[in-house]
């Protein structure tokens, strides 16, 4: 689900639309079970599972509104073909082609300052390693909202080029 708002609102401007959709909000009203991560990065009704994490992209910096792309994964069996139509116009369902990604996993808040923090770690160590990042980092947060923050899994995900990468 795309959203303009500040990074550090993005996640929560989508996620009751996303949860919705999962919890029947569906022209099948279907039930689907929750997975993580949820994702967040720019750019008749069913219960679907909910899948963790949610991710998220989209620009990076100073607070500032911009446009992210809010996810949620859907559960093993489903494609953008057999999932549930949503009945929310906002919400789409689309297939994304796997890639070669490298991860940063950190505990606590997700805020773009940490965000930012763990992206240029992520990169510096992408370069001691000679791999080249492509595309946009995502952020990929497991844990619901009320989980406290010292116990929240968060990573930043990064695609990585597939040439000269051995053991793929």
């Amino acid at each position: 689900m795309q959203v303009r708002t500040a990074f550090d609102r993005a996640g929560n401007a989508a996620f009751r639309s996303l949860f919705n959709y999962i919890s029947g909000s569906n022209v099948a009203n279907q039930k689907l079970a929750m997975t993580a991560p949820v994702i967040q990065g720019s750019g008749a009704s069913q219960k679907l599972a909910m899948t963790a994490p949610v991710l998220q992209s989209g620009p990076a910096g100073n607070g500032e509104p911009g446009e992210f792309v809010v996810a949620f994964v859907l559960p093993a069996g489903l494609t953008a073909d057999s999932a549930p139509v949503p009945t929310n116009p906002e919400v789409r369902i689309r297939d994304v082609p796997g890639s070669l990604a490298a991860a940063l996993r950190f505990s606590g808040n997700g805020s773009e300052a940490a965000f930012a923090k763990r992206t240029e770690g992520l990169l510096a160590a992408l370069a001691l390693a000679g791999l080249t990042p492509t595309g946009s980092p995502r952020f990929a947060r497991f844990d619901p909202p009320f989980k406290p923050w010292f116990l929240r899994h968060n990573e930043v995900v990064q695609d990585v080029a597939e040439t000269g990468v051995s053991g793929g």
